[in-house]
C-alpha cells in the first residue's frame, strides 16, 4: 500500500492522534512538518480550507478532520481492528471520541494549554491567568467524565485500545504537562494511570514531540 502522509506540526495532539494511529496500524507513513502558524499559508489552505492541522494524503486522496482520518485508517488498515465489534463499546468509542473534540479541546485545552506553552514558548505571548481560571469548571468536569467513563478498564471503549483512546489520549498527554492536571486528576488516579499506559506504548513513544521535531530536523 502507498505511504501516508500528514501534514501536521510537530506537537500537535490532533497530529499525534493520526502519527499514532498509523503506528498502531505498522503504516509506512511521511509527516510533512509545518511550522506554528504555517496551517494559514496558501499551501495548507488549499488542504484543509479552515486552516488546521492535520492534513492526510494518501494516493491521490486528501482528507482532513482528525475524527475523519482515524476512522478512514481503521478502515483502509483494518488490521489490528481500532473499532470495537460490539455496538455499546463502539458507541462509547464514538462518545469519547466527541467529548475530546467538544469538551476536552474547546474550552479546556486550547485555552489551558495555549496559555500555559504553546502561547508562550512559540508566539512569545504572556500567560493569561484569568484565563485559565474561566476555563477550569469546565476541565474539572471533563475530567470527572472521562475518568467515569473509563472505569476500571484498561482502555476507554473496554479491555482493548480503540480510537476513542487515541483521540482523547494526546489531549489528556499534553495537559498533564500544565500544572493545572495535578489539581484536575487528584481524585481521579485511573485516569493518569490511563494516559501513562497509553505514553508507555511504542506508537506514543515514537511521537513525541521530541522525536517528531528530531525527525523533521533529519528530513
Amino acid at each position: 500500500m502507498s505511504e501516508f502522509v500528514v501534514h501536521s506540526v510537530p506537537g500537535s495532539p490532533f497530529g499525534r492522534s493520526v502519527l499514532a494511529t498509523l503506528e498502531e496500524k505498522g503504516a509506512p507513513y511521511r509527516l510533512a512538518a509545518m511550522a506554528p502558524g504555517d496551517s494559514k499559508s496558501a499551501a495548507h489552505v488549499q488542504r484543509h480550507p479552515f486552516g488546521r492541522v492535520p492534513a492526510l494524503e494518501h494516493d491521490g486522496f486528501t482528507l482532513y478532520e482528525t475524527q475523519a482520518i482515524l476512522r478512514y485508517l481503521d478502515r483502509v488498515r483494518p488490521e489490528p481492528a481500532l473499532t470495537p465489534a460490539d455496538p455499546r463499546q463502539a458507541a462509547r468509542m464514538d462518545q469519547v471520541m466527541n467529548i475530546s473534540d467538544w469538551y476536552l479541546f474547546q474550552g479546556v485545552c486550547n485555552v489551558i494549554i495555549f496559555q500555559r506553552i504553546v502561547g508562550p514558548q512559540f508566539f512569545d505571548t504572556a500567560c493569561d491567568e484569568a484565563a485559565i481560571a474561566r476555563a477550569m469548571p469546565q476541565a474539572r468536569t471533563v475530567i470527572a467524565e472521562l475518568s467515569r467513563l473509563l472505569g476500571d478498564q484498561p482502555f476507554m471503549a473496554g479491555d482493548r485500545l480503540s480510537l476513542a483512546d487515541l483521540q482523547a489520549g494526546p489531549q489528556a498527554s499534553f495537559l498533564s504537562l500544565t500544572p493545572e492536571w495535578t489539581e484536575l486528576t487528584a481524585a481521579h488516579p485511573k485516569l493518569v494511570a490511563w494516559v501513562e499506559r497509553l505514553e508507555a506504548r511504542p506508537s506514543f513513544q515514537a511521537t513525541t514531540m521530541a522525536q517528531l521535531m528530531a525527525r523533521a530536523q533529519a528530513a
